[in-house]
C-alpha cells in the first residue's frame, strides 16, 4: 500500500491553510473590524454626510435613554421577546404534535405549514397590510359577510394595537419553522421508549407530556435562539408592513437604526443604536454558547 508522499502532503496543507486563512482574513474584516469601526462611530460626532471621528464620548448614548423614540422602539423588541417567541415556540410544537399522529395527508399539511417561512417577509407583509386593510382587507370582510361588522378594528392603522398584529403576523410566520424543529426532534426519539412508556401505561396527551416533551429540550433550545436573534433584528417585515406607525408605535431597533443613520444621516446615532443590538444579542448567544460547549464536555 503506498502512502502520499510528504511533498504532497506539504502541497495539500498548504492549500488547506491558505484557504482557511482567507477565510480567518474575510470574516475578521467584515463581522470584527466592521463592529470595532461601528462602536467607534457611535462614540464620535459624525452628523451629516462628511464623516468625523472626533470622540464625544458616551453622549449618543445618554441621548439614547432620554428619546421618546428609542424607548418606545425597545418597548417593541420587548414585546416581541416576550409575546412572539413563545408564541412561535408553543404554536410549532402543537403542529407537530398533530402530524406526529400520523393524521392523513401528513405531507401535504407539512407543506402547508412551511409555506409561510418558505415565503421572503417582504411577500408575506405585503400579504398581511392587504389582509389588515380596513376597507378590502379579507378579515373585515369575513367580520362583515358574518354579521360582526360592528367588531371591524382598525389592525395596523391604530396605534394601541398595531404591534400585537404585527406580533399575531410573525407568529404565522415562523410557526411553520418551529413545528419543523419540533417534529424533528419527536422523530429522533427512539420508538423503543415509545413502547416503553405505552406499556407503563402512557397514552395520549401524558404520553407526550412526560415521555415525549422532556426530551425536546435541544430542539427547543435551538428554536428559541433563532427566534430571540429575530425579535433583535426584526426590520424588513415590520418596514414593509407598518413602516414604523402609526407615529412610531410599531419601531423596533432596527428599523429606528435605519432611518437614523440612512435617512437622517446621524451616522454617530445610528451606531449607538446598532452597538446596543449588538450587546442585547451577546446576551442571548452567549449562554447559548456556553451551554452547548458544556454540553459537549459532558
Amino acid at each position: 500500500m503506498r502512502f502520499p508522499s510528504r511533498k504532497v502532503f506539504m502541497k495539500d496543507w498548504m492549500v488547506t491553510s491558505l484557504f482557511l486563512l482567507l477565510s480567518l482574513v474575510l470574516v475578521g474584516y467584515f463581522v470584527y473590524v466592521c463592529i470595532g469601526w461601528n462602536v467607534i462611530v457611535s462614540l464620535s460626532d459624525w452628523k451629516g454626510l462628511t464623516p468625523s471621528y472626533n470622540i464625544a464620548g458616551f453622549d449618543q448614548y445618554l441621548s439614547l435613554f432620554h428619546d421618546q423614540v428609542f424607548l418606545t422602539s425597545l418597548k417593541n423588541n420587548l414585546i416581541l421577546i416576550l409575546l412572539f417567541v413563545p408564541g412561535s415556540l408553543f404554536l410549532g410544537l402543537f403542529l407537530a404534535i398533530l402530524l406526529d399522529l400520523k393524521v392523513r395527508g401528513e405531507g401535504a399539511f407539512r407543506s402547508i405549514y412551511l409555506l409561510p417561512f418558505a415565503l421572503s417577509f417582504v411577500i408575506t407583509a405585503t400579504l398581511w397590510a392587504w389582509m389588515y386593510n380596513l376597507d378590502v382587507g379579507v378579515i373585515n370582510t369575513l367580520l362583515e359577510k358574518i354579521g360582526l361588522g360592528f367588531l371591524r378594528p382598525m389592525w395596523v392603522a391604530d396605534p394601541n394595537i398595531a404591534m400585537y398584529c404585527v406580533v399575531l403576523a410573525l407568529i404565522w410566520q415562523f410557526s411553520g419553522y418551529t413545528m419543523l424543529i419540533f417534529l424533528g426532534g419527536i422523530r429522533s426519539i427512539p420508538e423503543s421508549q415509545i413502547r416503553a412508556a405505552e406499556v407503563d401505561g402512557a397514552s395520549g396527551f401524558d404520553l407526550y407530556r412526560y415521555v415525549v416533551i422532556p426530551q425536546l429540550k435541544a430542539p427547543a433550545l435551538s428554536a428559541f435562539i433563532v427566534l430571540m436573534v429575530f425579535a433583535l433584528k426584526a426590520f424588513d417585515f415590520i418596514y414593509i408592513l407598518t413602516g414604523g406607525g402609526p407615529g412610531w408605535s410599531t419601531y423596533v431597533l432596527a428599523l429606528m437604526m435605519f432611518k437614523e443613520t440612512f435617512r437622517k444621516n446621524q451616522f454617530a446615532y445610528g451606531g449607538a443604536i446598532a452597538t446596543i443590538l449588538f450587546l442585547l444579542a451577546l446576551v442571548i448567544v452567549v449562554p447559548y454558547l456556553y451551554l452547548s460547549f458544556r454540553r459537549e464536555k459532558e
